[in-house]
């Protein structure tokens, strides 16, 4: 079991010892949340990130985007084209490999895992399995503590209106929405629609409303799946 604790800036610590990898970073990104290196487990995965957020591309960016694993068993090989910026900057980085999965929660693209090895290597199935479980546990963890510390800054009229008994039922009746769209938990449903409001800048009562009237819907139709292969 993966447990923030006190000290956020160690969440890296149970995932490495998980894993074949020489280091790894967990990092916010994208439209949802700001660009922040959440935990590094050395200076080299904390560089990784960095030079990804400077130059805006390399496998953290691509991960999120396409909502999928990047796997570079041999990231010396990678065809310069892909990523000019990152295959120029990372000549002088000692890296064999690299790999990011992607942080994501329902439809909400939080940011990623890289990991890396110092020589090349080739994550196994069971491995790749593992990230995905693990994926899910600290999307939902990363998610909420950027909430929990929006809270004191998003404190007004609207806040106080969805503790109305009213608004809490608007709420709950689009959590269960959201549950049957996706086939997810009550509370990642929650935190979904707490995500989404939050990425907005609007309140969650506003966001269950626009549910409930079906004028939003996190549902993924067969055409937005046939249009992400394209």
């Amino acid at each position: 079991m993966i447990a923030l604790a006190g000290d956020e800036s160690r969440l890296y610590e149970p995932l490495l010892a998980l894993l074949p990898v020489d280091g790894l970073s967990i990092s916010t990104f994208g439209h949802v949340l700001a660009a922040e290196t959440i935990s590094a487990s050395d200076a080299q995965s904390f560089r990784l990130d960095e030079l990804q957020f400077d130059l805006g591309e390399g496998p953290c960016w691509d991960a999120l985007e396409t909502a999928a694993p990047v796997l570079e068993p041999d990231i010396r090989k990678r065809p310069k084209h892909v990523w000019p910026a990152f295959s120029e900057a990372i000549i002088a980085e000692n890296l064999g490999a690299v790999f990011a999965f992607p942080l994501m929660l329902g439809p909400l693209r939080i940011g990623a895992i890289d990991l890396y090895t110092n020589q090349p290597y080739q994550l196994g199935e069971q491995d790749i399995r593992h990230m995905e479980v693990l994926t899910t546990v600290v999307s939902r963890m990363v998610l909420s503590r950027a909430l929990r510390l929006s809270e004191s800054e998003h404190v007004g009229e609207a806040d106080m209106a969805t503790r109305r008994a009213f608004s809490r039922r608007e709420i709950h009746q689009a959590t269960g929405m959201v549950l049957a769209q996706l086939g997810i938990s009550a509370a990642d449903a929650f935190l979904v629609i707490q995500g989404h409001a939050f990425a907005a800048g609007r309140s969650m009562l506003d966001i269950a409303a626009e549910i409930i009237d079906r004028r939003l819907s996190f549902a993924v139709n067969e055409k937005q799946i046939e249009g992400s292969h394209d």
